[in-house]
């Protein structure tokens, strides 16, 4: 990465992400495929919808014959996590409009934070309207596009699960972290590292008592507080 905010360095800095869109996207499609939606449905929900995890929790319901309410709530419970990065990220765009808020707001995902977060290292706290709107679309049209690919390569794979392609968004993650981690100069490596312990801690305890969407949304926030409270107590 570097200082630029333009739209050929947003396209080379999303590069890397496209890999992970490709394999869960691809992974969505196969089982889209094999839970018996037609091509133009998956893609459909890709574009609609467009929320990886979510998309897999709608196709089980639909499987199940949920009533529609019950797919909404569980949709929008999944996807909850949403508002606090669009509250983290809204700051850096204040000049700009509602509209084109609204329409970062409506592509944002969990990659394309991330990304964010991790660029903030190199530009002094600051993120462009062009720059984070060619990540949001170029990663829209990769999953999109993955979903598809999915569905049409579906019939010629008997058991999707085998193949492990639901692993790519994890090892996107990581990846991702460690990006953050190591060009991170304004934190410490060891208060990183502390708040990451912290948070694994408090995910793995949690899942025994909380369901994992809601527990991604109270971790996220007792991992920041804490976060803030260990700065402080050492500088």
């Amino acid at each position: 990465m570097n200082s630029k905010l333009d739209f050929k360095t947003a396209m080379q800095d999303v590069l890397p992400t496209t890999f992970g869109y490709l394999g869960i996207g691809i992974a969505f499609g196969i089982i889209g495929q094999a839970s018996g939606l037609s091509i133009f449905l998956i893609g459909l929900i890709s574009l609609i919808t467009y929320a990886g995890s979510a998309q897999f929790v709608l196709v089980s319901m639909l499987l199940a014959h949920a009533p529609l309410a019950s797919i909404v709530l569980a949709i929008f419970l999944v996807n909850s996590r949403m508002f606090i990065m669009s509250l983290s990220v809204a700051p850096y765009f204040k000049k700009e409009s509602l509209l084109k808020n609204l329409w970062l707001g409506t592509l944002l995902t969990d990659e394309s934070f991330a990304l964010s977060m991790n660029k903030l290292n190199y530009t002094q706290n600051q993120l462009s309207f062009t720059w984070f709107n060619t990540a949001n679309i170029v990663a829209y049209l990769t999953w999109f596009i993955a979903s598809i690919i999915g569905g049409l390569v579906g019939n010629f794979i008997p058991n999707p699960q085998s193949l492990g392609l639901q692993f790519a968004i994890v090892a996107m993650f990581i990846g991702l972290l460690y990006l953050q981690v190591e060009s991170d100069q304004k934190l410490s490596k060891k208060l990183q590292l502390t708040v990451i312990g912290l948070v694994l801690i408090l995910m793995y305890i949690g899942l025994i008592f909380l369901p994992s969407n809601i527990l991604i949304i109270i971790v996220t926030l007792i991992g920041c507080s804490l976060g803030v409270v260990i700065k402080n107590a050492f500088n």
